[in-house]
């Protein structure tokens, strides 16, 4: 799924159609991608999602059902209960994955050929040695990322559970199979489609500056609103397509996995 999020960032960062150097559309992205960049243009920044993605989900499932324990000793309704769980994994998540998304963006910026571009290590030094740790840093474009995680756990588990115990279960697995499947489907393009402004502002702070050396994308909220008063509010849904198309599927996979995997261990452990 990682060339999809290259192409997802690459979309995002772009301000001007008439800029030469933007992508007409789909298509033209992936093709331009290929023609300048080679095959390994699509994977530029695999390797921050690679070193986080096992320490991110353990992150995303352990910290909801923690959180979901704790909200059932509030006066919160059971539904209410899993959306706002499910906005308190997120947070904690994004906390976890940030400093590799810096990293990631960073490097699925960068057009130069994959053999001549900065390795991760040595782009992640580059950072840290240029401005260190802090918001400016290894952490520039937190409360972005506090905002697409939380907002998408927040809507992702919410919506999973509540209409997935709305619709009568299956007594034939294959078809319960296909029902869970539908309903994490539509769950992972929901939460795909609400938060992604938060994602266009991330993408515009961890990318690289219209102007080098002169800070324009400063916050989250700074950069959505310059966003839509520059380019149109239509400008904050930048990548929509390649994000739904990786994450409204991975969305289900992941869900299926997580609930079949519960279900095991509570029946053998």
């Amino acid at each position: 799924m990682h060339p999809l999020d290259v192409v997802k960032t690459r979309f995002q960062i772009q301000r001007w159609k008439s800029d030469p150097n933007s992508y007409k559309g789909l298509g033209d992205c992936f093709r331009t991608i290929f023609r300048t960049e080679g095959v390994y243009g699509f994977y530029k920044g695999i390797l921050p999602p690679i070193l986080a993605e096992t320490p991110k989900r353990a992150v995303k499932f352990f910290t909801f059902e923690q959180y979901k324990k704790l909200l059932s000793f509030t006066s919160l309704s059971p539904g209410m209960a899993l959306s706002v769980a499910g906005l308190g994994s997120g947070l904690t998540e994004a906390l976890v994955v940030n400093p590799f998304e810096v990293v990631k963006v960073s490097l699925q910026a960068n057009r130069d050929s994959f053999k001549v571009q900065p390795s991760t290590f040595a782009q992640a030094r580059n950072i840290i040695n240029t401005d260190g740790f802090g918001l400016r840093g290894l952490n520039k474009g937190l409360t972005s990322t506090l905002g697409r995680h939380g907002v998408f756990n927040m809507i992702y588990f919410g919506f999973y559970f509540n209409v997935k115990d709305a619709i009568p279960a299956s007594q034939d697995p294959r078809l319960e199979f296909m029902r869970k499947f539908a309903i994490g489907l539509v769950s992972g393009t929901v939460s795909s489609c609400v938060n992604i402004p938060f994602d266009v502002a991330k993408s515009r702070i961890q990318g690289p500056q219209p102007v080098p050396g002169e800070i324009k994308y400063r916050s989250c909220f700074q950069s959505m609103a310059l966003v839509y008063r520059e380019e149109g509010y239509l400008a904050l849904y930048k990548g929509l397509i390649p994000k739904i198309m990786r994450l409204g599927p991975g969305g289900a996979v992941m869900l299926l996995v997580y609930e079949y995997m519960s279900g095991w261990l509570q029946k053998n452990w």
